[in-house]
């Protein structure tokens, strides 16, 4: 991979792209936009529930045998296989453009995913199975990373905090849908088959929106940042001509809210540790805490719930999904409801406010759970209080890290970030596995509460100190384009590593 971001020779080009995009009213355009790209979430969480529900299934001898270790790590490798696709399609997506990449990635899930339907049982089979959900994985770790630029870059600057809170929100639909699939398909149906069905639901729903993806233009912004103004301008104009459909006719743009840029040709990961680093040292200690908080907290949490139903509560295995159902529900609630409130009450009040708002009353929980106040209902009850808030924080983690840098390493920032704290999930789930143990000390994983919890808050505090205005501002306001040679903007935080309006925009190698 190249390490040096060079600017391309050549004149100044002046466009008023974004101007023309953030003037647009929600159309139906936009909501066949949100569908289309949106349902990235719907299948991760559809993905990651269907593999937990049906971990124990895979242990029985008329599926395919595997020992309870061999079981528990199908989502481990998922996980693997989202964050190097992340890192692998993120950076091709800042290359080749958000809808090469957002066809070809929701390919690559559609193909491992229906793979893993096709194993068989025996031991030879289970580094198929593994390989399969790794390509699975890397196809919806593309999806994240492709998926949060192109939405950003084309929902106007008023609807894009709700918009991208409520789309990262959906995996809990997701979640829901596979919690129901898996109930229904092995209760109806012989085990062997039913897992199978399960597995298949993902690709089917694929195949339908990757035909929607289809008639989608590329990012106008993106195709202008990389000099390529006659396509942009046709892409900028096909997505008025849909709203001009719907709308009527759209007011004309100042021109002087156009921008000037000498487009950059290519940046490379020596240039982006330079750009997140040296440039934005706020910005990115700001989205590395959101993005390691949330992901620390959900994976413990998330991933070992059924176990402190078990042997905490004593739910059979088998009943551990009706469970679910609430607290799936108030992960989901929260973004719908509260989401809209990130672009009125602001991003710094209500990211520190839910992270705030969500760890302290965890700690409650914890001091009710080791007090033996609480039973399964009452648990699961009080989990979905406290994820209510931390789902709309969890969000707004993923909306923070898709605008406040630059468009030309946009992507390539989402992959880093959700690696990292990918990687801190991980530690979560192992951490709290051996807290829960077998049930027998309610103390060690009442800690473990309260480092989950302690966790949110700080994340809260730093959103509180750190965090970006940027609601309701363009993206080129947010983060002056690299490429950007000249626009006059106010800038929104005092962080003396920003670069100045006005200020030449390519890196220097």
């Amino acid at each position: 991979m190249a390490s040096t971001s060079e600017a391309a020779e050549g004149p100044a080009i002046r466009s008023s792209i974004p101007a023309r995009i953030d003037r647009l009213p929600w159309s139906r355009f936009h909501t066949r936009m949100v569908i289309a790209l949106g349902v990235a979430w719907i299948l991760d969480g559809l993905e990651i529930t269907i593999a937990a529900n049906l971990s124990a299934a895979f242990t029985d001898k008329n599926t395919l045998s595997l020992t309870a270790s061999q079981s528990a790590d199908i989502a481990t490798w998922y996980l693997v296989g989202q964050v190097i696709g992340a890192l692998v399609f993120g950076r091709l997506s800042d290359k080749l453009g958000r809808k090469n990449l957002f066809m070809f990635t929701l390919g690559v899930y559609l193909i491992g995913s229906g793979l893993t339907a096709l194993t068989m049982a025996g031991s030879g089979w289970v580094v198929y199975l593994y390989a399969t959900r790794i390509l699975a994985g890397s196809g919806i770790g593309g999806e994240y990373a492709a998926i949060n630029s192109a939405i950003d870059e084309m929902i106007p600057a008023r609807y894009r905090g709700r918009i991208d809170i409520a789309v990262n929100g959906t995996y809990w639909g997701g979640a829901l849908i596979g919690t129901v699939a898996t109930l229904y398909f092995l209760n109806k149906l012989s085990a062997n088959l039913g897992w199978r069905l399960s597995f298949l639901i993902g690709p089917v729903l694929g195949l339908v929106i990757i035909y929607v993806r289809r008639s989608l233009p590329e990012s106008p912004r993106w195709l202008i940042m990389h000099g390529r103004e006659r396509e942009a301008e046709a892409s900028i104009a096909e997505i008025e001509h849909h709203v001009e459909a719907t709308k009527g006719e759209l007011p004309p743009v100042d021109e002087d809210q156009a921008i000037e840029i000498r487009p950059t040709e290519r940046i490379g990961y020596l240039a982006l540790v330079r750009v997140l680093f040296s440039r934005y040292p706020g910005r990115s200690t700001l989205v590395a805490v959101l993005m390691i908080t949330q992901s620390f907290l959900y994976n413990a949490i998330f991933f070992t719930y059924g176990l402190v139903l078990k042997f905490f509560f004593h739910v059979p295995s088998n009943h551990a999904p009706y469970y679910f159902f609430a607290f799936a529900a108030g992960n989901l609630l929260g973004p719908l409801t509260i989401g809209r409130l990130f672009d009125t009450l602001g991003r710094k009040k209500m990211i520190a406010g839910t992270y705030i708002v969500s760890g302290s009353l965890l700690v409650t929980t914890a001091i009710l759970f080791k007090q033996g106040s609480l039973d399964a209902a009452t648990q699961t009850i009080a989990w979905s209080v406290v994820f209510f808030f931390a789902s709309a924080g969890a969000s707004a983690g993923y909306l923070t890290a898709s605008e406040v840098f630059p468009l030309e390493v946009r992507a390539q920032a989402i992959a880093v970030f959700f690696a990292i704290a990918q990687c801190f999930g991980f530690l979560g789930t192992h951490l709290y596995g051996h807290l829960i143990g077998t049930g027998n000390d309610p103390n060690k994983l009442f800690v473990g509460y309260l480092l989950g919890a302690g966790a949110m808050i700080l994340g809260g505090l730093v959103a509180a100190v750190l965090g970006v205005s940027a609601e309701g501002k363009p993206l080129e306001e947010v983060a002056a384009p690299l490429s950007m040679v000249r626009k006059a903007v106010k800038q929104l935080t005092p962080d003396s590593s920003l670069p100045l309006a006005g200020e030449p925009g390519p890196l220097s190698p």
